[in-house]
Parts: C-alpha cells; sequence; structure tokens
C-alpha cells in the first residue's frame, strides 16, 4: 500500500487547516477572500510534506493562478510522486453567504494514475454501487435511465429521487423528470458534494445527473471509487479554445465517455473538510479555543470515514 495511513492523516489534515483559514470570512460576503485563504493554507500545508507532488486540477492555468496551477510542483521533493487535485472552497457562494455546503476538498492519486481534466464543463452521471453499470448511460434518455433504474431496483419511478445543479441548462433534464414523477433535489452550487450524495441512503439521493465542472467530476470520481459507487463523465468543448486545449492535452476523440477508472486508476486519498455545515460533514466550529472540523476521508482499497480533527486557535 503505497498511499499509507500516514499520509491520509496528514492529507486529511491539510484540508482541515485550509478550513480554518476561511472561518474568518464565512458570512463576510466575499468569497474572492475566503477562497484566498484557503489556497495559501493548503499550498503552505502540502508544501511541507515528504511529497514529489504535481497538480493536475488546480485553481487553473499559470497564468490565471499564482498559487496551486496546474503543473505547479507541490511538497518538498522528497518521496512518492504524486498527482494532486484540489479545489480549496467548494461552494465559494456558500462560505461568503454563511449557507450550509461549503467544503475543502483535494485528492491524491500516484503519478500518471489521476486524470488532468480541461478546465471545462462535464456531463455527468452518478449512482450507488448497488446498480450495476450497464443499467444507466449518458447516450440513454433520461427517461430510459429513470425506467431501468426503476427496473432493476424494482420500484416506481416516483419512489426515485435525482440530484442536480439548479441551472438554466437543466431545464430540459428537470421536464422530463416531472414527467416521469421523479423527485427532484436542486442544488445552488456544489457539485462535488452533490456527486457524493449517491455514497448512502441517509442523503435520500439515488442518482446525480447533469453538467457540471470537469474537474469537479474527477474530484467527485475519487472519493465514489472508495464507495464502489458508479460514475460516468463526458467532457464539453464549445469554443474553439476548448477544443485546442483539449487537444494539446493528449484529448483525442472529445465525444468519449469516460468510466470511473479511466478518471482515476489504482489507490487514491479524497479529503473533504467542513467549512460552513451540509449534508456530508459539519462546518467548522471554535470551541474553548480549539477549532473542530470534521472531515470526510476516502481511501481506495482501506477505508472510508468521518474524522474529527483539532486545530488550536493561535
Amino acid at each position: 500500500m503505497i498511499l499509507n495511513k500516514n499520509l491520509k492523516n496528514e492529507l486529511a489534515h491539510v484540508t482541515a487547516y485550509a478550513a480554518v483559514k476561511t472561518y474568518d470570512f464565512i458570512g463576510k460576503k466575499n468569497k474572492i477572500l475566503a477562497d484566498k485563504a484557503a489556497v495559501d493554507a493548503m499550498r503552505t500545508k502540502l508544501n511541507n510534506l515528504d511529497i514529489n507532488g504535481q497538480i493536475v486540477i488546480g485553481e487553473g492555468e499559470l497564468d490565471e493562478a499564482p498559487m496551486l496551477y496546474i503543473g505547479e510542483k507541490i511538497g518538498t521533493g522528497q518521496g512518492i510522486n504524486l498527482d494532486i487535485a484540489v479545489d480549496p472552497v467548494e461552494g465559494t457562494n456558500f462560505v461568503a453567504n454563511n449557507l450550509p455546503g461549503g467544503l475543502s476538498v483535494l485528492a491524491v492519486a500516484e503519478k500518471g494514475n489521476l486524470f488532468n481534466a480541461p478546465e471545462t464543463y462535464m456531463n455527468k452521471i452518478a449512482y450507488g454501487s448497488d446498480v450495476p453499470t450497464s443499467c444507466l448511460d449518458l447516450d440513454y434518455t433520461i427517461s430510459k435511465n429513470i425506467n431501468n433504474f426503476a427496473d432493476y431496483k424494482k420500484i416506481k419511478t416516483n419512489e426515485i429521487t435525482v440530484c442536480l445543479l439548479d441551472r438554466p441548462r437543466h431545464d430540459y433534464i428537470i421536464k422530463e423528470l416531472k414527467k416521469l414523477n421523479v423527485k427532484i433535489k436542486l442544488l445552488t452550487d456544489g457539485d462535488v458534494a452533490g456527486a457524493l450524495m449517491v455514497t448512502d441512503k441517509k442523503y435520500g439521493v439515488d442518482i446525480f445527473m447533469g453538467i457540471g465542472g470537469g474537474p469537479e467530476g474527477v474530484l467527485a470520481a475519487c472519493a465514489l471509487d472508495s464507495y464502489n459507487c458508479r460514475f460516468q463523465g463526458r467532457f464539453i468543448f464549445e469554443t474553439i479554445e476548448d477544443k485546442t486545449r483539449a487537444k494539446n492535452m493528449g484529448i483525442d476523440d472529445l465525444n468519449r465517455k469516460y468510466n470511473i477508472n479511466e478518471i482515476v486508476k489504482g489507490e487514491s486519498i479524497f479529503c473533504a473538510s467542513g467549512i460552513t455545515g451540509g449534508d456530508l460533514v459539519n462546518g467548522v466550529n471554535l470551541i474553548e479555543n480549539k477549532f473542530i472540523v470534521e472531515t470526510l476521508v476516502t481511501h481506495k482499497n482501506s477505508s472510508v470515514k468521518i474524522e474529527k480533527i483539532e486545530i488550536p486557535n493561535t
């Protein structure tokens, strides 16, 4: 096991520290400052780790982001070679407005095992491990996917809950779901957390679908893989610039569907620390001069658990 327990613990503390550093910006109506605080904290902590890491999903290209940019070398340079995907604040609007669902997120895999996703949209579908991959597909109609799911589970369509982002681009999906009498859960932001709601019945979500961020799709896939859940994604390249960038990244088939093990291979570690409390984890709490941070930690081939991490208020 190359990605060991010590590394998992260190990475959990990275996202927890980033979450703590956004605490002062919760509800302050400034998502830029909140994101900057998390970026600075995450980069500082990652650079203290004995890893030879490289950012494959980050804050943008070098000319767009001064820190945690795609291609940036991270760590002391000693130790394991890692691909690193980060989203220092998923749900910046949640944090700025003190709404539930703000997270600090990262994922790692051995070098070459994490898909280097372009900064573009991705059409996605995710669902639980108890349904075979052949049941749902991005190339099926909405109706076929829902009916296949219902038939396999031996339930009625009105017993199915579908989660998706509340965006005008999803109006056609919502229209079809309403025809099928499906329960709909709409999210204002946060499609990493949205995808992870299919991992446990307690969240009340059967299927996550729709168009969201490509990088967020890779992050979600890392966690879903540890739960043995299903995921399929297809990047959407709308502009000539998008298509050119994809070609330069080695993506030749622009219409290709990617299954979960084409996005993340082998072992991976995923960490998501709560900033503002949501469905997955509680938010940062300051109790007796100590920050308490809940962090969801998944490790493919090992464990999935929520850890409570204490960080002194210094």
